[in-house]
């Protein structure tokens, strides 16, 4: 057995003291002790079983979709402010009119480098390009913290990318408070599997063993430590403590994780979907990622999603298309160009309304429908791909229960801080907090109903 455990991206999200942990990775690594802790099991929740949940009040959950290379901002943005705004083509195809409500004129204060803003999006972390930079804790990870002790996955990071290179390809926007990303699953069966197929005794107690395992490799892991208190300074005696405590708490989540495995998992009436593997289907994969996404959010399965969509530079399988969605997005104003570009953004835009139908679909035990409950959140780390802006971000707000059927339209030139959405949505989640990275408070104009 080997001292180098790396961690596997379809394992759910650590939570806060397992994070500490992991923030110790440069200090034990100095001293000759490598411990790249893995994304335990451990991370799922001790308590409060799917089924128990299912009885209580609806709760609250948040999806945000991330589209890297943004929007045609012609056909997304209405020209008139207010709840008489004007439809446009993009938001005649997304519908949900009174449950949406779209917003102008944001963007993340500092946050540039066009493509290299992407890792920033729902951090808000001030340039990225600039040597040295270490990204912050991203929006859903910190929703996660406090609310995913309620499900078996406190999140579920995904990522939709059939491109096969570029700058767009596939990266995290998920991160951890020490900076560390948190990459996305792109296969739609094992996020299936995952949450729905329950393994026989015998895989049961393989899992079991495993994590009784893993709780041995921490015991390892803090003896070997435990040695290095005689050589190193005050300083780093309290790091170390704080690095015993922050094991041993996770020693106890390996514990109580046990008592999951022993738990049904939620049964659906759907099939394995099977995975798009080729690089020129990626609107056939948006279809498959929403369905277990939607599967996902009905059966309580988490209440925190965060999807990264990546186009790339494959030419897609789509008729009257002759590039990539990438060197489309570059398309200089060439109208040929745009409208290859638009099909493609339909197309895709499609998709999210068929998954915010779904949403509305579902009706709640307590009253109202899944995406009553459900804040979800669009937007792009571009505003305009073709000049590499990260200004007058495509952003749309839908469901959550928020008062909506308007445009909420703010400085072109100076814009308003999308950090302060950010903060509003945390709050709706229950989470009291006044402040996000480069928020100055809750988003003007955005209520709950």
């Amino acid at each position: 057995m080997t001292d180098n455990f790396e961690h596997s991206s379809s394992r759910p999200l650590q939570m806060p003291h397992i994070r500490r942990a992991m923030d110790r990775r440069s200090l034990l690594r100095t001293a000759g002790v490598a411990m790249g802790l893995p994304f335990l099991d451990a991370m799922k929740p001790a308590h409060a079983a799917a089924d128990t949940v299912a009885a209580a009040a609806s709760p609250q959950r948040m999806v945000i979709l991330m589209n890297s290379l943004s929007l045609l901002p012609q056909y997304f943005f209405p020209q008139q402010a207010g709840a008489g705004y004007e439809s446009t083509p993009y938001l005649d195809i997304l519908g949900h009119r009174e449950k949406m409500t779209i917003i102008s004129g944001t963007s993340l204060p500092g946050v540039d480098s066009g493509h290299g803003a992407l890792p920033c999006f729902l951090t808000g972390a001030a340039h990225p390009g600039r040597p040295g930079f270490r990204n912050t804790v991203s929006l859903d990870i910190l929703a996660a913290e406090h609310i995913g002790l309620h499900t078996r996955f406190p999140f579920l990071p995904i990522m939709i990318s059939p491109s096969s290179g570029g700058p767009e390809r596939g990266e995290p926007m998920s991160f951890t408070s020490a900076g560390v990303p948190i990459p996305g699953e792109t296969s739609a069966a094992k996020l299936f599997q995952r949450m729905f197929l329950q393994g026989n005794k015998k895989e049961v107690q393989a899992q079991i063993t495993r994590l009784q395992e893993e709780r041995s490799i921490l015991d390892m892991m803090v003896g070997r430590v435990k040695k290095l208190n005689a050589n190193v300074s005050a300083d780093d005696r309290v790091k170390l403590d704080q690095y015993f405590t922050s094991v041993r708490e996770l020693e106890q989540r390996l514990v109580t994780t046990e008592a999951w495995e022993n738990k049904p998992k939620p049964k659906v009436d759907a099939p394995v979907p099977t995975d798009i593997t080729t690089f020129t289907d990626g609107i056939e994969q948006h279809r498959n990622i929403f369905d277990v996404m939607k599967l996902a959010l009905s059966t309580d399965s988490t209440r925190v999603i965060s999807l990264g969509i990546h186009m790339g530079s494959t030419r897609q399988d789509i008729d009257e298309v002759n590039d990539g969605t990438h060197p489309l997005s570059h398309h200089g104003n060439d109208p040929e160009k745009i409208k290859q570009l638009r099909i493609i953004e339909e197309l895709q835009l499609k998709e999210v309304a068929l998954f915010l139908d779904g949403l509305d679909e579902v009706k709640e035990k307590s009253g109202g429908t899944l995406l009553d409950n459900t804040t979800v959140m669009f937007g792009s780390n571009m505003g305009n791909a073709n000049n590499h802006s990260n200004t007058n971000l495509p952003i749309f707000l839908a469901g959550g229960g928020f008062k909506h059927g308007q445009h909420l339209a703010f400085d072109q030139e100076h814009n308003y801080p999308l950090t302060n959405l950010y903060v509003t949505m945390l709050q709706r989640l229950g989470i009291e907090v006044d402040q996000f990275s480069s928020s100055t408070g809750t988003m003007t104009g955005v209520e709950f109903s």
